[in-house]
């Protein structure tokens, strides 16, 4: 069997976040949802069933709550960013697709976000 990709999907995240250009935002965090999804280069079926052989999850959840403790962030756009450059530095990971959405900000709208997709 020929594998053509392999996509890592972390979806629906839930986090809190100091994040906004306005007052009320400012004032104390609020719900974000994150999405990220990367495409490995190594797509091929791992050596043996053990988390040692593939990327795991964990590692996309950690850095992504590191970041958001770390500071008050004005743009989602900085923040996919800043996500975006983590998941790329590692050598496995060649594609990502980073997703933010607020869905508290304004009581007429499901979220408001931001997407982002880059590669190396």
């Amino acid at each position: 069997m020929r594998i053509s990709e392999a996509t890592l999907i972390l979806r629906g995240f839930e986090a809190q976040a100091s994040i906004g250009i306005h007052d009320f935002e400012k004032a104390a965090p609020q719900r974000l949802l994150v999405d990220i999804e990367l495409t490995l280069s190594n797509a091929t079926r791992p050596e043996a069933d053990h988390i040692a052989h593939v990327v795991d999850y964990d590692f996309l959840r950690e850095e992504t709550l590191k970041l958001l403790a770390a500071r008050h962030y004005e743009l989602q756009e900085t923040l996919c960013h800043d996500i975006a450059e983590f998941c790329l530095a590692r050598p496995e990971v060649r594609h990502v697709i980073v997703y933010s959405r607020k869905p508290d900000v304004y009581p007429d709208c499901e979220s408001v976000g931001f997407r982002l997709t880059a590669s190396k």
